[in-house]
């Protein structure tokens, strides 16, 4: 019952089963990816699945933040981002809280690209979404 955060390097999702890829991954609990960047068919299966999808800055990524995996995360600003007309403009702060107390703190960018994908997040995935919407 530990919502989970991945770290990730390039081209997350590369290689993966497609969507069964991103099953596994909202089953396990996974909340949210942080990668480097992301496989375009895979990071529209984890919107689809309702995880949040951030790259890292340019130039930044895990080593250079010096981020280890087991930090706590907390993203800040994400409604106001979702809220934003543009994709590019998607921008929220990432907090990572390691045990000894150092916070790290760094921009990512949220990519979630389309209306469609920003309302199927906010559902919690695709099929709630469509269940929703049925309900009326």
């Amino acid at each position: 019952d530990t919502p989970l955060v991945i770290v990730a390097g390039k081209e997350y999702g590369t290689g993966s089963s497609r969507d069964w890829a991103a099953k596994g991954t909202i089953l396990l609990g996974v909340r949210a990816v942080i990668a480097e960047s992301f496989e375009r068919i895979h990071r529209s299966n984890l919107v689809g699945m309702g995880i949040l999808p951030l790259t890292f800055a340019e130039g930044q990524d895990e080593t250079t933040l010096g981020l280890t995996g087991k930090e706590t995360f907390d993203v800040a600003g994400l409604p106001a981002a979702l809220a934003k007309p543009s994709a590019a403009d998607r921008v929220v702060t990432v907090v990572a809280t390691a045990a000894d107390g150092k916070r790290t703190q760094f921009p990512a960018r949220v990519r979630i690209h389309t209306p469609e994908e920003v309302q199927y997040y906010r559902h919690g995935g695709i099929l709630p979404y469509v269940l929703r919407r049925l309900l009326g």
